[in-house]
């Protein structure tokens, strides 16, 4: 099948009607972000930075939204091979949980999550199901037209602690 036939198929223009107005908490961030990634130590100071792009689409007939997290940029990693990331998080609204369900791939760590989303105050919490170890929890906050604010967080010895910050800009 040739490329186009199966994007055509995925990616949807708008949100199916199943998902009602106020749960459509993922919205906001349909598009694509240049991301600045700041990678926090244990004693919350910043380790590393790198620039990274995030893009946003509504899928599956508008029943979910995909996206695709690259780090380095696509333009940055031919002169980088074997550094970074290449991954997707599919989520969709679950009308029965009232919340979002989410599962991420990152497939050059080898890594799998499980999500339960909702929103809060403006903000966007993805929490991990309760029996995946350690527990993590990602937040879009600061939410703009033009921006957003993302941490990732991580739970270990009785706190929870930032481990990730992005700061995204619309492109």
């Amino acid at each position: 099948m040739p490329k186009q036939h199966f994007a055509d198929a995925l990616i949807s223009a708008a949100p199916s009607g199943s998902i009602p107005p106020e749960q459509r908490i993922f919205a906001p961030f349909i598009g694509s972000w240049s991301l600045a990634i700041n990678w926090i130590d244990l004693e919350g100071r910043v380790e590393r930075e790198e620039r990274g792009e995030w893009h946003f689409s509504w899928v599956l007939d508008g029943c979910g939204i995909q996206d695709v997290w690259i780090w380095p940029p696509r333009a940055e990693r031919e002169a980088r091979p074997g550094v970074g990331e290449y991954g997707t998080s599919l989520r969709f609204y679950d009308a029965d949980l009232g919340a979002w369900q989410s599962i991420w791939v990152g497939p050059a760590h080898r890594y799998v999550r499980r999500f339960t989303a909702s929103g809060v105050a403006g903000e966007v919490t993805l929490q991990t199901q309760p029996d995946e170890k350690p527990a993590m929890r990602w937040t879009f906050h600061d939410v703009q037209a033009d921006s957003f604010k993302w941490r990732n967080e991580v739970y270990e010895d009785g706190r929870w602690r930032v481990q990730q910050r992005f700061v995204a800009r619309r492109v």
